[in-house]
């Protein structure tokens, strides 16, 4: 690859990690918002590469080796003349046919050719790693939504081994879609019945009644992700993607406190909301 390929690569790389770090929440799109100074550091140390492969003293390694080449000693002349007396001497001794002289001559051939490719071109292929180092300066890729949790099943949320703590008064009452996945299958008090909760996340359709509320979450980075989901009955969907608060009491299914219950809720009531700078977290509502 050329040099300034190269080094154009590595600068626009590190602006785009530091672009997206710095100056927007994008990034919060494809890794936990603890993985921003990494970020940082690894798009300072990129526009660094570049600059010192950019840096005019920058010693050429071939251009020495080409100008050695050029000058020959004082004793080359005396190694031609007795590889040309051994040349001669090999092709009498094979009946004057000269197949040592060719042989020698076909050997010098091929290690002509060897070295007679240009690897100085950029391989085509190549210019595709400007594609997600543009897109990070451009159009960064939007955040996991309705299309990937449609296509994945419902986490299985850990088991609670303490007893629940008693649910608060407050109604309605804000709560993660964990917890509520927890309360429905686990909570052995039945405490959540008939309690009016408020969760938030987005819409994602579901085969036949009703839709999911859903929360994607991830460890790490998008990759790692993994699907919370809560169905709601009593509503028409609105559309997928769109974020919602959504009020509503346990929908009845199975039994209560054991893994037979179903997660879900009848709404009362659903309001879009604006989506969450951090997407990626199961958090409560913020009450109004």
């Amino acid at each position: 690859m050329k040099r300034f390929v190269q080094v154009g690569l590595l600068l626009l790389a590190g602006l785009g990690l530091l672009h997206t770090s710095l100056f927007t929440d994008e990034y919060l799109r494809f890794v936990k918002a603890g993985m921003r100074p990494l970020l940082i550091a690894s798009g300072v140390l990129l526009i660094g590469l570049g600059a010192a492969e950019a840096w005019p003293g920058r010693r050429h390694g071939g251009g020495t080796h080409a100008h050695g080449d050029d000058h020959s000693g004082p004793g080359d002349d005396h190694d031609h003349g007795r590889a040309d007396a051994q040349g001669q001497a090999g092709g009498h001794g094979d009946g004057g046919h000269g197949d040592g002289g060719r042989k020698a001559g076909d050997g010098d051939g091929e290690g002509g050719h060897g070295h007679g490719h240009d690897h100085s071109r950029v391989p085509r292929v190549a210019w595709l790693l400007f594609l997600p180092v543009l897109s990070l300066l451009f159009y960064a890729p939007p955040a996991l939504g309705s299309y990937t949790a449609s296509r994945e099943p419902a986490k299985v949320v850990a088991v609670q081994e303490d007893d629940f703590d008693p649910l608060p008064a407050t109604s309605p009452l804000p709560i993660t879609l964990t917890e509520f996945t927890q309360r429905v299958q686990q909570d052995r008090s039945r405490a959540i019945r008939g309690r009016t909760v408020r969760m938030t996340g987005f819409v994602t359709s579901a085969d036949g009644d009703g839709w999911y509320l859903t929360r994607i979450v991830i460890s790490c980075c998008a990759a790692d992700s993994t699907t919370l989901k809560v169905r709601v009955y009593g509503t028409t969907a609105p559309k997928a993607d769109t974020w919602v608060t959504v009020d509503g009491t346990w929908h009845p299914g199975g039994a209560l406190g054991t893994s037979s219950a179903g997660v879900a809720v009848d709404a009362r009531e659903v309001t879009k909301v604006d989506k969450p700078s951090n997407a990626y977290m199961d958090a409560v509502p913020l009450t109004s």
